[in-house]
């Protein structure tokens, strides 16, 4: 597989295991109530700070969990001119660089600078994604042919689901010959377990109601009962009656003796269906009789989520979704379009917040065929608060319990981002604008000081509950659930091996008699964190227990 190589590759491959752990630090929580110090509970999370540490704050709770993943990162423009920074000239962006590359992030062209910014991003999104997770990325021409390659390197190229353009606006800004006005989503698997949705067909067709449509959905005419067969069978040659009237194939009773008779039998009219077949059909809804000046027609429907199946030789009806490939030019319709995104946030806000932000119908739509109604839906580059607002709509129109996780860097992550989601939750807009509150509720966080200061300290100001959730991650790699135990230092038993974090700030413990005497549990092994161990390699061995040090054996993620 061909891989991308560019200046400062060599310090950003691996460097998302060299970010420190940071600790989320919650500011406030907020719900249809408003906005107080307690916790509500919420799992919904807007976090502000550097995307790369508050992915890799994820990790402990979240690898592996999360269900559905949408960034909009910088499309590396070269515009300076907007809220975006698109260049990656950022001053937080350019100190984070000179910290990652070095001396060589002197002689970084934009686009290894866009290189070196995304990629350990990805490494981390990649991470937190659930095996049977997608990732949607937006980008545009400046930097797609790069962004295909190190997901081909990451995700692995047969993970590679879809490349779908989208349009951006009706009028693009034009070069001498074309108007560049389309960009692009790209779509990859976690892995072959992948469980993407197509949609339900929305033939635009599927337009009547009957006494059926509540159960069946809406139905289409699809055609005339009878037809020009090619292949003439005297089963589906039969008379139809209805309310005392009588209907022929071809609407020719002559015809019909004639055909009875041998003649006019392989290019001439017969029914669809066979004669049972229609009888079941018309007792159970399927059949529309129409009367014209032309003369009476039969018209069969064809149901959104409907049909008439054979088993085992009985007709029966047969309920179930229909549903169509997605075509990938999906997004060229105008309601994706930046356009509408600027009407949505000008509603919100009075005024234009952003020239290029994404509609919530996109993510709408990326969350119909990647969630279901308890997904977690994750954005990295949060930007406006798009995704919050898509998934916050989808809850309050199925029913759904999916949560969302947005991060955004910029001093605006609580001005604009926070703020409109607190306002989609009660709702926006006035008068004939105004649009009805979804409900809903989130949390808000900061990043926080790093779990170890170095390796011969722990950093004792976070409070030994982080630090607990934080050993246990990098043991046992699953989320933290407080155990129910008498033990205070008791972690959890995890593959038939209880985990003990016997630490006291500002004392030293000691692995000894008097503190295997307080276990209680027996299991087949022991991995005991302390500070200092009185017991030999014998009696460790014997009890099946291993000793590591604080701080020293603490892993860094």
């Amino acid at each position: 597989m061909p891989t991308l190589e560019w200046i400062g590759k060599n310090k950003v491959v691996n460097y998302h295991q060299k970010v420190p752990f940071r600790v989320l630090e919650r500011q406030y929580s907020y719900d249809e109530k408003g906005q107080y110090t307690e916790d509500n509970g919420s799992e919904n999370m807007i976090i502000h700070g550097d995307n790369l540490e508050a992915l890799k704050a994820l990790l402990p709770r979240y690898e592996g969990r999360i269900n559905c993943i949408y960034i909009d990162p910088p499309y590396n423009t070269g515009n300076e001119n907007w809220v975006y920074n698109d260049n990656v000239n950022d001053p937080k962006i350019r100190k984070w660089l000179g910290q990652a590359v070095g001396k060589e992030g002197e002689d970084l062209s934009r686009h290894d600078k866009w290189l070196c910014m995304i990629y350990p991003r990805l490494k981390l999104l990649q991470k937190l994604l659930a095996d049977d997770g997608a990732i949607f990325i937006s980008i545009d021409d400046n930097e797609q042919a790069n962004l295909k390659l190190i997901c081909d390197e990451i995700f692995g190229a047969n993970n590679f689901v879809a490349q779908m353009p989208r349009i951006t606006k009706k009028s693009g800004k034009s070069t001498e010959v074309f108007a560049k006005n389309h960009d692009y989503i790209f779509v990859y698997a976690k892995s072959k377990q992948c469980s993407l949705t197509p949609l339900e067909h929305n033939d635009a067709a599927f337009k009547y109601q009957d006494e059926y449509w509540k159960s069946r959905g809406y139905y289409k005419l699809n055609q005339t009962l009878d037809y020009d067969s090619l292949q003439y069978s005297s089963n589906l040659d039969y008379p139809i009656i209805i309310d005392g009237r009588t209907y022929y194939p071809g609407s020719s009773y002559e015809k019909y003796i004639e055909r009875r008779k041998g003649k006019f039998k392989r290019a001439d009219w017969a029914w669809r269906w066979s004669k049972n077949k229609f009888k079941f059909g018309f007792e159970h809804g399927f059949i529309v009789i129409k009367h014209s000046k032309n003369g009476t027609r039969i018209y069969t429907k064809t149901y959104q989520n409907a049909t008439i199946g054979n088993v085992n030789g009985e007709y029966v009806v047969q309920i179930k979704k229909r549903t169509a490939a997605i075509s990938s030019l999906k997004l060229v319709e105008n309601e994706f379009s930046n356009d509408s995104a600027t009407k949505v946030l000008t509603t919100i806000f009075g005024e234009k917040i952003f020239d290029y932000s994404k509609p919530p119908s996109i993510i709408e739509f990326i969350c119909k065929i990647a969630t279901d109604k308890s997904s977690i839906v994750l954005d990295s580059f949060a930007g406006s608060g798009t995704t919050a607002h898509a998934v916050l709509k989808m809850n309050q129109e199925d029913g759904g319990q999916r949560k969302f996780i947005l991060v955004e860097m910029m001093d605006y992550a609580e001005s604009i981002t926070a703020e409109r989601v607190r306002r989609v939750i009660h709702g926006y807009g006035s008068e004939k604008k105004a649009v009805k509150g979804t409900g809903g509720n989130f949390s808000y966080y900061e990043l926080g000081e790093p779990i170890l200061l170095d390796t011969e300290h722990i950093n004792e100001h976070i409070g030994t509950e982080k630090i607990r959730e934080y050993i246990w991650f990098t043991e046992t790699n699953t989320p933290y659930i407080p155990p129910e135990n008498s033990n205070p230092y008791f972690l959890g038993n995890y593959n038939r091996t209880d985990y003990y974090f016997f630490y006291k700030p500002k004392k030293i413990t000691t692995l000894d008699y008097k503190f295997l005497s307080s276990i209680k549990h027996i299991t087949e092994g022991y991995v005991i964190y302390a500070d200092r161990c009185a017991l030999g390699e014998k009696e460790l061995l014997k009890d099946g227990i291993v000793f590591k040090k604080i701080p020293r054996d603490i892993a860094r993620l």
